[in-house]
C-alpha cells in the first residue's frame, strides 16, 4: 500500500471524525430526552388525563402548559441532530431498508409530536382570547381530543417503530451493546400495544433514548483513537 494513500485515509477517518460523531449523538440524545421528559412531566402535572375534562386546568395551569409546549421545538431539534449523528456513526454499515424505516419513523414521530404540541398550544392561546367561553366548549373538546389521539395513538407507535429499527441496526452492526437493543425491543412492544391503555406511556421512549445516549457517551470515553477503523482501511489492495 502506498504510504501517502494510508496517510490520506487516516486523515479522512482520523480520531476527531470517528470520536466526535458518537459524542455528538450522545449529547443530542440526552438533550432531547431531558427536554421531552421535562415537557411531558409538566403536562402530566397540569393537564388531567381524561380528554373529556371540561378545561378547569386552563385557569390555574395555562402558564405551566405554555412552558411545556415551548420546550418541544428544542427537543425536536435535538432529536433531528440525534438521528443524523447516529446515521453518521453507522456509516457504510448502514442497511438501506432499516435505515429508511429508521429515518421515516423518526421524522413521522417528530411531526406528530409537533402537531400534538401545536394543538395544546392553540388551546392555551385561545384561552387567552376567550377565557370565559373556551372551557367546556366544542372547540376545546375537539382540540383536546385531537392532541390526545395524535400523541397517544400515532406518535407513540412511530416511536415504537423507530426504536425497533434502531435496535435492529444495533444488532446487525454492533454500534451499541446488545443488551441496549433488547431493552429497546421491550420498550417498543410496550409502546406498540399499551398506547391507549397506559397513561403517558410515551415517557418510555425518551427514557430509552436517554439510556442509549448515556451508553454511547460512556462507551465512547473508553474508545481508542482508531476506534471504528476497519481492516480494509488499514490494508492495501492485493
Amino acid at each position: 500500500m502506498d504510504p501517502s494513500t494510508k496517510d490520506w485515509r487516516l486523515q479522512r477517518i482520523g480520531p476527531g471524525a470517528r470520536l466526535r460523531a458518537p459524542r455528538a449523538a450522545a449529547i443530542a440524545g440526552i438533550i432531547f430526552s431531558v427536554l421531552l421528559i421535562t415537557s411531558l412531566l409538566l403536562l402530566r402535572r397540569s393537564v388531567p388525563v381524561l380528554a373529556s375534562e371540561p378545561g378547569q386546568w386552563l385557569r390555574e395551569r395555562s402558564s405551566t402548559v405554555s412552558v411545556a409546549v415551548n420546550l418541544v421545538p428544542f427537543a425536536g431539534i435535538a432529536f433531528l441532530w440525534f438521528i443524523g449523528v447516529l446515521r453518521d456513526r453507522l456509516g457504510e454499515r448502514e442497511d438501506r431498508f432499516f435505515a429508511t424505516v429508521f429515518m421515516g419513523s423518526g421524522l413521522l414521530f417528530l411531526a406528530m409530536l409537533f402537531a400534538a404540541a401545536s394543538f395544546v398550544g392553540g388551546i392555551v392561546t385561545a384561552y387567552g382570547v376567550e377565557s370565559d367561553r373556551l372551557p367546556g366548549s366544542a372547540t376545546f373538546t375537539v382540540a383536546r381530543a385531537v392532541a390526545s389521539e395524535i400523541m397517544n395513538v400515532y406518535a407513540v407507535r412511530m416511536a415504537a417503530v423507530f426504536t425497533i429499527a434502531t435496535c435492529t441496526l444495533a444488532l446487525r452492526t454492533g454500534f451499541v451493546s446488545r443488551w441496549i437493543a433488547f431493552i429497546g425491543y421491550a420498550a417498543a412492544l410496550a409502546l406498540l400495544f399499551a398506547g391507549r391503555h397506559i397513561d403517558w406511556i410515551v415517557l418510555v421512549f425518551p427514557l430509552w433514548v436517554l439510556l442509549l445516549s448515556l451508553h454511547i457517551l460512556f462507551d465512547n470515553f473508553g474508545a481508542s483513537p482508531m476506534a471504528g477503523v476497519s481492516e480494509s482501511d488499514m490494508k492495501g489492495d492485493a
